[in-house]
């Protein structure tokens, strides 16, 4: 058998969903052991939202939707001009001191800490209109964790999504040194029938 074909019969037959609950971190990861590796499998399609505001990032930006948990940005959210709030504290796992200013925007928050779920359900109490999860690893620029439900049985009726760390670094950062406590962005915005070469991404994402 050919190493190629090994590692396919290995994919369908030993998929393995890795998630720890509240109190682990949240960790959520679903991947898949091959042979060859490991490898994430995504159970949905990526979405993209463009920054408007500042000029500065004003780029194209992938995120991928929750696994099992949340709404779909595409028929239950449509943001023109919205504002994306970075949380205070970052990770959301108690109520933010920036709350007022969340309420009715999106949420941009950091993994780690306690669960995607419960990041989601706070984010939602305080009136979040959606939720963006940036990997806690601050240079992380290709790998996408599929954020699954945790432990407990909380259902969540706001889209959730997750951005890799190198974004939301490079997000939080351009905010805070132009003194902003938001960027604006459109989220979602179709790119079905553009090339993925006439993307507008961000430079530091380019291969």
């Amino acid at each position: 058998m050919t190493r190629t074909l090994l590692a396919i019969v290995v994919i369908l037959t030993l998929e393995i969903q890795h998630y720890n609950s509240d109190a682990n971190f949240g960790a959520n990861v679903h991947i898949v052991e091959t042979a060859l590796g490991t490898t994430e499998i995504s159970g949905a399609e990526n979405i993209y939202f463009d920054v408007i505001e500042p000029e500065e990032l004003s780029y194209t930006f992938k995120i991928r939707p929750a696994k099992d948990f949340g709404s779909s940005f595409n028929s239950s959210y449509l943001g023109s001009r919205v504002r994306l709030v970075p949380t205070n504290p970052p990770w959301c796992c108690t109520h933010p001191t920036n709350a007022n200013s969340v309420r009715g925007h999106v949420a941009l928050i950091e993994r780690g800490e306690c669960s995607f779920v419960h990041k989601a359900t706070i984010a939602e109490s305080i009136g979040a209109r959606a939720v963006i999860i940036s990997d806690n690893d601050p240079d992380s620029d290709d790998f996408y964790v599929e954020m699954i439900r945790d432990h407990s049985k909380r259902d969540i009726s706001i889209p959730v999504a997750f951005l890799v760390g190198k974004n939301g670094r490079v997000i939080k950062s351009a905010l805070k040194s132009l003194r902003m406590d938001y960027a604006l962005i459109n989220i979602p915005v179709n790119l079905t029938f553009v090339p993925i070469n006439k993307i507008n991404q961000p430079p530091w994402m380019r291969i």
